[in-house]
């Protein structure tokens, strides 16, 4: 895995035009896409806050609102100590990124309110009025014709931070990969489950030789392949599931079965209760008497019971 980075970073670094300092850090920068927090350099580089009050700056203005952010609650985070945390917690107070006021609550219990401002600069910036003078309107005598206006001079290029050299874009092709899926377990991992397993396994480079699996690869992906077992797969579907249409020539065996063992798991076959059809009960209908228009059921209009004895009495 240390080698594959490597190659990676070297081939980030080459594409870099111009050439790169020989001491100092160099930036690889990789963009992000998700789970990330802009901050300013003001805080990042801040020349009086200590080391400690610039991280837990950064810490709490990653945090989403309503997070905890106590002395306690950043002790119990982090390996500093309260006194350490309090004291930095001060510092940002007193440069205004950090604001803690008590309040009232109405039920009459006290409460901390904190506020992080993650440009204290700015937020005094637009607080701040500024006074606004009208230039008197100069009189000019008509004998004399007003001078042509002067050209205005060119603005001025905004002043860009000096940097030694700018951050290192790395190619998407080797940007981190998401996280893999793990590797199947099985409810109960019973020796003969785990002797089916392994010998399921070992016996592959029989069917496909490429897939010749150490003794250490059989014993990490035996669950996997037992979790299969559990699932009532029968071993030749799983070895065709496991050597069908095989990448040539395949690099690395042991991930090629540990992919497949995880993303083509069947699911759990399912019991007689589930293939157990649902019969429903007919309900007969409602129908009015046509003799005394009680409701009675029945599967077609007519009389109820009563008028049809009241009938055959008659007849």
């Amino acid at each position: 895995m240390d080698t594959q980075h490597d190659i990676a970073l070297t081939r980030a670094l080459a594409e870099v035009p111009g050439p790169l300092p020989l001491s100092g850090v160099i930036h690889v920068a990789i963009p992000h896409t998700t789970r990330f927090t802009v901050v300013g350099n003001h805080l990042a580089q801040h020349a009086e806050l200590s080391l400690t009050a610039i991280g837990i700056g950064v810490h709490i203005q990653s945090l989403p609102a309503g997070s905890k952010v106590g002395i306690k609650a950043l002790a119990a985070r982090f390996a500093e100590g309260e006194t350490t945390i309090a004291a930095a917690l001060r510092e940002l107070e007193t440069h205004g990124y950090l604001h803690r006021t008590r309040e009232r609550l109405p039920n009459g219990r006290m409460t901390t309110r904190t506020v992080f401002c993650n440009q204290p600069g700015a937020l005094l910036r637009s607080a701040t009025v500024v006074p606004v003078t009208v230039a008197p309107v100069p009189v000019v005598t008509p004998a004399v014709p007003a001078p042509a206006p002067a050209p205005l001079p060119p603005p001025e290029p905004t002043p860009v931070p000096e940097e030694a050299h700018p951050p290192v874009r790395v190619p998407s092709r080797i940007a981190p990969k998401p996280p893999r899926r793990p590797l199947p377990q099985p409810r109960e991992l019973t020796p003969e489950l785990h002797r089916a397993a392994s010998a399921l396994l070992a016996d592959l480079r029989r069917h496909a030789p490429e897939l010749v699996l150490s003794e250490d690869d059989v014993e990490e992906l035996a669950p996997g392949a037992a979790a299969w077992l559990e699932r009532g797969a029968h071993p030749d579907a799983i070895r065709r599931a496991l050597t069908t249409e095989l990448p040539q020539p395949p690099k690395y065996p042991v991930k090629i079965v540990r992919h497949r063992l995880t993303v083509l798991l069947p699911p759990p076959l399912p019991g007689t209760q589930e293939l157990t059809p649902v019969h429903r009960t007919p309900v007969t209908p409602f129908q009015t008497c046509e003799g005394c228009d009680r409701a009675f059921r029945s599967p077609a209009p007519g009389h109820c019971r009563d008028c049809r004895a009241q009938y055959w009495e008659a007849a």
